[in-house]
């Protein structure tokens, strides 16, 4: 019973090779792909941008000293307008580069965009997330390399965009506030980004009946972390988020690294717990949660089947009339 479970689960789950690892990397996908995360990653960054900056330019938050607590305004106006333009941009760009917009997710998430594959749907074992697959072999390298400098350049280029469309100045760089320190900054980002990492592996990546939904669920995990991390770290997440606005106002902090290796610690902490609970086979755990009822009458044939092959094996009175005529019959 166990083997069918996983043979159906594995199934709904579109297990096999990535489909974008069974194309040539053609010159005119690697260009697909990343002009849709340049765009991509530009409309996401540009509203979440105006929306801090809108934000940062209330009065509240003029006139709030660095040592002041946080305006619970001001933090849920930004973490909204990072959730909900990530939620918007997600959706409209899953089909045509799975939405990464980041380059943890590009770099260690590279099955966000799988899709069941009908040659491959009933190999089991074949294309199972491996940890090396995350960190080495995810995504083909010469697509890995633009789409990420993609990324890179669609945050600095809704940064530059933003400082120009809006007046003041840009209020949007990813700083340590509420006096956290560099460390406390750099594990904050950690976690945050695990949080949201695993969210979209497990929503995105392991396919279900409500993976077309994967966009608000993944867009409601980043507004959380963001609430969270605001205050604190600025809540990056997201390297490009903070590279674009440090070029434009010219602004590296000391301790700017943290978001850049806290994003990716964290990217290979949700990608390392995702990977124990494969080993373990979780899905054997607590299966059907999203079954329909064709699924669970399937569920229970193999119970049925010894009984169905008896039955099939008596022939009935009727049955055996019909045979004993057809034999004289033959025989005349």
């Amino acid at each position: 019973m166990n083997t069918f479970f996983h043979s159906c689960e594995a199934k709904r789950a579109g297990s096999g090779p990535l489909p974008m690892l069974t194309l040539p990397s053609t010159i005119r996908n690697n260009l697909v792909a990343a002009i849709g995360e340049f765009v991509g990653t530009f409309l996401f960054l540009f509203f979440a941008f105006a929306g801090t900056q809108v934000a940062n330019m209330s009065a509240a938050a003029v006139a709030a000293s660095p040592g002041s607590p946080p305006d619970p305004t001001t933090v849920t106006f930004i973490s909204l307008c990072f959730g909900l333009s990530l939620m918007a941009n997600v959706w409209a760009f899953y089909r045509v580069t799975g939405g990464l917009f980041n380059p943890c997710v590009s770099t260690y998430t590279p099955l966000h965009n799988q899709t069941p594959y009908d040659k491959h749907e009933t190999d089991e074992l074949d294309g199972q997330v491996t940890l090396a697959l995350f960190l080495v072999g995810g995504l083909p390298a010469t697509r890995c390399i633009a789409v990420v400098i993609a990324q890179l350049l669609g945050g600095i280029a809704a940064a530059g965009v933003v400082s120009g469309l809006f007046p003041g100045p840009l209020a949007v760089n990813t700083t340590l506030g509420g006096n956290a320190s560099v460390v406390q900054g750099l594990f904050i980002e950690m976690f945050l980004t695990a949080e949201l990492v695993f969210v979209i592996i497990m929503v995105a990546v392991e396919k279900h009946k409500s993976t077309y939904l994967a966009p608000v669920a993944i867009g409601v995990a980043f507004t959380l972390a963001e609430l969270v991390g605001v205050f604190f770290t600025g809540g990056s997440l997201n390297p490009a988020r903070s590279l674009g606005p440090a070029v434009v106002n010219g602004s590296f902090p000391g301790y700017f690294w943290i978001y850049w290796v806290g994003p990716a610690l964290g990217a290979i902490l949700a990608c390392g717990f995702y990977v124990l609970l494969k080993w373990l086979r979780w899905r054997e755990c607590n299966p059907g949660q999203d079954w329909d009822d064709i699924e669970k009458l399937q569920a229970e044939r193999p119970y049925a089947e010894p009984e169905d092959k008896a039955a099939a094996a008596t022939p009935s009175p009727e049955t055996g009339r019909r045979e004993s005529s057809d034999a004289v019959m033959g025989a005349n």
